[in-house]
């Protein structure tokens, strides 16, 4: 009895390779759905289309979903292709990258977390960096990338502004010299930024708003009174 090729492969095989082919389906919801029976049968084989689905994928959703899929997969295959996606040059592809390396937490990625990736400039990308990198910093080495994190101060709106402070507060108390020294920048964005981190770390509740206008008066007390830009 002659039996094709599928009929052959165990129904597991069919079934995840049937899921697979559903990440390309013009239906959301169908993607969805296939990236959560991707996951719930891990594959590695399957790790490069995961992967290649999350830099062009629309829907918010169904990128979270190919994220969780893909920390579902040995990550001696899913950190290395996650890594080199770090390198192309779609900003997608780079920001869910760097997301996904944050869920995963494997500090075998920490290398990759580079400093032109904490300053990149698509704000999406870099604050998939911070997230990534205060995950995977090993022991020590904090104070160092608070360093690094801090020429960020002061960059883009409301949103990339939370996101910074988020990061260097997740870091701990060796961020307050750091926020120190740049409380006396020149740019009055830079010194309105710090000082509200740190309002932030000591009183996580009062709410990045609440802090920015309250450095906006210490700045402005600063400057002798005169309101600055």
């Amino acid at each position: 009895m002659t039996m094709s090729e599928e009929g052959t492969k165990p129904k597991g095989d069919t079934d995840t390779a049937r899921a697979v082919r559903g990440l390309e389906n013009g239906n959301p919801s169908v993607r969805l759905q296939a990236a959560l029976a991707v996951g719930t049968a891990p594959d590695p084989r399957f790790v490069d289309r995961l992967v290649e689905r999350c830099a062009i994928e629309p829907e918010f959703y169904v990128r979270e979903m190919l994220t969780w899929a893909l920390t579902r997969q040995p990550a001696g295959v899913t950190v290395p292709r996650l890594v080199d996606e770090l390198r192309t040059e779609g900003a997608q592809a780079r920001s869910q990258a760097l997301h996904t390396l944050s869920k995963i937490a494997d500090r075998q990625a920490w290398p990759a977390i580079t400093r032109a990736l904490l300053a990149d400039a698509d704000d999406e990308v870099a604050r998939s960096a911070w997230r990534a990198a205060v995950v995977l910093v090993p022991e020590g080495e904090e104070a160092e990338l608070a360093g690094v994190l801090a020429t960020q101060l002061g960059r883009g709106g409301r949103e990339t502004q939370l996101s910074l402070s988020r990061a260097l507060i997740a870091l701990g108390e060796v961020i307050v010299p750091v926020l120190r020294a740049a409380a006396t920048d020149a740019d009055p964005r830079v010194r309105r930024h710090a000082i509200a981190t740190e309002r932030l770390l000591r009183d996580p509740e009062a709410g990045l708003e609440f802090a920015i206008e309250e450095a906006k008066r210490v700045v402005v007390l600063g400057a002798g009174g005169q309101e600055e830009s």
